[in-house]
C-alpha cells in the first residue's frame, strides 16, 4: 500500500469491499493517536471515530470491516427456498 495521510494521520491499514473502504489511521502528535474512517476514491475520508489507544481503535477498525462485509452480504445475498416461504 502506497503512503496515504488525511489531516496528519498516516493511513496504516486498508479494507476495501465493493466501493467502500474502511481505514485505520495514526498520529503521533495527536491528542486522540488513532482513528478510523470510512474512504471513498481514496481521498474523502468521513464518519470517522477517533481512539486515544491503539487497542480500541483496532477493535472499532475491525468492527466497522465486519459491519461492511455483513451489510454487502445482507444486500446481495439471495433469498433461500425457506426464506421465501416464509
Amino acid at each position: 500500500m502506497e503512503d496515504r495521510n488525511n489531516i496528519g494521520y498516516k493511513i496504516e491499514k486498508s479494507f476495501t469491499i465493493g466501493k467502500t473502504e474502511i481505514v485505520l489511521g495514526k498520529n503521533e502528535k495527536a491528542p486522540d493517536k488513532f482513528v478510523t474512517w470510512q474512504c471513498s476514491n481514496g481521498e474523502d475520508y468521513f464518519w470517522g471515530h477517533y481512539f486515544d489507544n491503539e487497542y480500541d481503535a483496532l477493535y472499532d477498525y475491525l468492527d466497522r470491516c465486519k459491519s461492511e462485509v455483513q451489510q454487502r452480504d445482507d444486500r446481495t445475498r439471495t433469498p433461500t427456498k425457506i426464506e421465501k416461504e416464509r
